[in-house]
C-alpha cells in the first residue's frame, strides 16, 4: 500500500499573522524613517559646521545648512559647541515622538558628536 504524502506549506492563519506583524513593522519604520534621515543629514551639517572660527559662528552656520536640508528638530542655539585641545566639538541631542495606536507612543532619543579631525 501507497502512504499518504503528507503536505507542507504554512496555512492560512500563518500567512495572515506573518503579513499582518510585517505590516505593523512596515508602519512603524515609515514613520520613524524619516526622522533617521533628519539625524543623518544634522550629523553632516554639524560636521560642515564646526570648521568656523567662533560659537556663533558655527551655530549660525549650521542654521543655514538646516534651512537646506530641512532639519527642523534641532536649531542653532541647540547646539553645544565645546574645545577639545584645539579641536571643535559640536554635540547636540534630542528626542521625537511618535504616536502608534490608541495610548501607544514611540519615543527615539537621537544624540550626535562631530567627528575629531575633520
Amino acid at each position: 500500500m501507497a502512504g499518504k504524502s503528507r503536505q507542507r506549506g504554512i496555512s492560512f492563519l500563518t500567512l495572515v499573522f506573518i503579513l499582518a506583524v510585517l505590516g505593523g513593522a512596515g508602519a512603524v519604520v515609515m514613520q520613524t524613517l524619516p526622522s533617521f534621515l533628519e539625524y543623518q543629514a544634522a550629523l553632516k551639517a554639524i560636521n560642515k559646521a564646526k570648521t568656523e572660527a567662533t560659537v556663533a559662528a558655527v551655530r549660525s552656520s549650521f542654521d543655514r545648512y538646516a534651512q537646506v536640508d530641512d532639519i527642523t528638530s534641532i536649531r542653532g542655539k541647540d547646539l553645544e559647541v565645546t574645545k577639545n585641545g584645539d579641536q571643535v566639538v559640536v554635540s547636540f541631542a534630542y528626542q521625537k515622538e511618535f504616536h502608534l495606536f490608541g495610548p501607544a507612543w514611540l519615543l527615539l532619543k537621537y544624540a550626535g558628536t562631530s567627528h575629531p579631525g575633520r
